[in-house]
């Protein structure tokens, strides 16, 4: 970015290594009953496709939340967006968040990267953004844990 181009919107990206093949990451994500198993404390519902909208409740941020699927490509990526605070977000529905699932290592091993962008850039979008950002580096380190040792890492760490 040149020094006189504006901000027009805050992003980030966040990522890591789970030591399990692309398709059965992938699944963690798409499937709520593995989704709910360590990132979801008040459950997941509805399978991650194109065009689905499923709900992510959160029994540690009281409320269910619409995510509206908007690609859901196996085994390499979801695209969803969720609604945020009108006042934090640029998109009236909220921000787009997508997930990338890489193959390394001859696919025994899989490079996650969690993309959000779409918040204003304003005290409230940082807010928001800086918030999410730590949520989804918890939710990759819950999923490390849950994929390779059966650990919840996510039971009781915010409430």
């Amino acid at each position: 970015m040149s020094d006189d181009a504006a901000l027009d919107a805050l992003g980030f990206t966040v990522f890591g290594f789970v030591s399990k093949p692309p398709a059965e990451v992938y699944e963690a994500v798409a499937d709520p009953q593995i989704l709910s198993r360590y990132f979801t404390t008040g459950g997941a519902v509805g399978r991650a496709e194109t065009g689905a909208t499923v709900q992510w409740d959160f029994a540690d941020f009281p409320g269910a939340f619409p995510v509206e699927v908007l690609e859901a490509r196996a085994p390499e990526r979801i695209a969803v967006r969720w609604g945020g605070d009108p006042a934090a977000t640029v998109h009236p529905d909220g921000t787009e968040v997508v997930f990338e699932f890489k193959p390394v290592d001859e696919g025994t091993r899989t490079e996650v990267r969690v993309t959000e962008r779409s918040w204003r850039p304003t005290e409230a979008g940082a807010e928001g953004a800086f918030g999410n950002c730590m949520g989804w580096t918890g939710m990759l380190a819950a999923m490390k844990a849950w994929l390779e040792h059966g650990i919840n890492l996510r039971e009781g760490f915010y409430k």
